[in-house]
């Protein structure tokens, strides 16, 4: 009998949240590809092996652009999102490669590095305040969405003072349950947001991302101020959404491996903190909703199987970093282990732009926080940890701690 088609996404297991879904995982051991539901009804391809994502992300004939018929996409509110305004994620090149060329300066891995400095010192305030403070202390609200909060607002020029309304909206914007009216409220209101700032960095510019593009590429008219302000929204919501939710699901699951959190607060080798940092982010499933693609051409893949041209491409690169084909002892975390293979920021043309800031990031956080506060713990029963089940980002959503 031919198995039923799974509705995609599907739930974890209770008790074991940092796996991902169980009926994933069994798609997988049935094989790399196959067939899920999602919320329109259509019936993309799920394809879960690591080598064959790889291969897929890479090749031309599977296009990023959600405007193609067949696009699976993630949800009626993201639908109306892009088609009411485009990002160069979702585009394919040439138009792709040439505005991401416009960002790809600002996060090259040696303009990064020189960022260490000031994250580190971001760090230690943010660690310096909590010191400071009662126990016990939500680690998210005091640590974990702070620091790459305040990163990614220095680094494009956004003020902080802001944070409240660009994360409430950010919020709305990967909701699983945001209404299509919802999402363009807050999608709309942080690019309109964005334009006055470019609209004031162009008479009083600062030294930062935000006013030297508006000069390069808005005054030239190169862009528009809206093309411009979309290409920013997407670094300032996926700056601080992502690395957030590393930083305090990444603390959970050192907290419940206790050897290997000495391991890393003890160590005076920054290659193991290095890492560290590549193995937290294959092991955490931090995307709910997959990558997206739509096949252009018929591809013809190992097992015999045909997507047809038109075909939607569903890629977990949760599941992908489960591969024992790629990482023996998959379901395991090893803080020793070489996971730069890893699919946690894609792979191919439209891989993440800002890993280099992110990996940095991490590195400081997690070869910081723990050696500074040694005996951080729980401050509640692991069961009790609430977990983001309804965002298209996972996490937690708060990581009360003490110590």
């Amino acid at each position: 009998m031919t198995a039923p088609i799974p509705e995609f996404p599907l739930p974890r297991a209770a008790g074991c949240p940092f796996d991902p879904p169980p009926e994933l995982l069994g798609l997988h051991a049935r094989g790399p590809v196959g067939r899920v539901r999602i919320w329109d009804g259509s019936t993309p391809w799920f394809v879960t092996g690591h080598a064959l994502q790889r291969e897929l992300l890479s090749d031309p004939r599977v296009s990023a652009d959600p405007t193609n018929d067949g696009y699976p996409h993630v949800t009626a509110g993201i639908k109306a999102r892009h088609a009411d305004a485009r990002s160069f994620i979702t585009m394919d090149d040439p138009e792709h490669r040439r505005l991401r060329r416009m960002l790809t300066s600002p996060f090259a891995v040696r303009r990064v590095e020189a960022l260490r400095p000031t994250i580190r010192r971001i760090v230690d305030e943010r660690i310096d305040a909590i010191l400071d403070g009662p126990r016990p202390v939500d680690l998210v609200a005091a640590f974990a969405l702070p620091v790459p909060t305040m990163v990614i607002c220095e680094l494009l020029g956004v003020p902080y003072a802001d944070h409240e309304f660009f994360q409430r909206s950010s919020h709305v914007l990967i909701h699983r349950y945001s209404t299509v009216e919802q999402v363009l409220a807050a999608q709309r209101g942080l690019v309109g947001y964005l334009e006055d700032l470019i609209a004031r960095r162009l008479t009083d510019p600062a030294e930062d991302i935000l006013s030297r593009m508006a000069a390069r590429h808005v005054a030239t008219g190169e862009l528009t101020s809206s093309e411009l302000a979309s290409m920013l929204l997407l670094i300032l919501v996926a700056g601080h959404e992502t690395t957030a939710n590393m930083i305090a699901l990444g603390t959970l699951a050192l907290l419940g491996h206790p050897e290997q959190l000495a391991a890393l607060r003890t160590t005076g080798d920054p290659a193991l903190v290095v890492g560290a940092t590549e193995e937290l982010l294959r092991y955490l499933p931090i995307v709910h909703s997959a990558r997206r693609r739509v096949a252009l051409a018929d591809i013809a893949l190992p097992d015999g199987t045909t997507i047809r041209a038109g075909d939607g491409i569903v890629l977990p690169n949760d599941v992908g970093n489960r591969d024992p084909e790629a990482f023996p002892d998959a379901e395991r975390l090893d803080i020793r282990r070489d996971a730069r293979h890893h699919v946690a920021f894609g792979f191919g043309p439209h891989q993440c732009l800002g890993q280099p800031l992110v990996r940095v990031e991490l590195q400081v956080v997690y070869g910081t926080l723990y050696r500074r506060i040694p005996t951080l713990r729980l401050a509640v029963e692991s069961s009790e940890v609430r977990f983001k089940h309804d965002g298209l980002i996972y996490g937690v959503h708060d990581l009360p701690v003490t110590w």
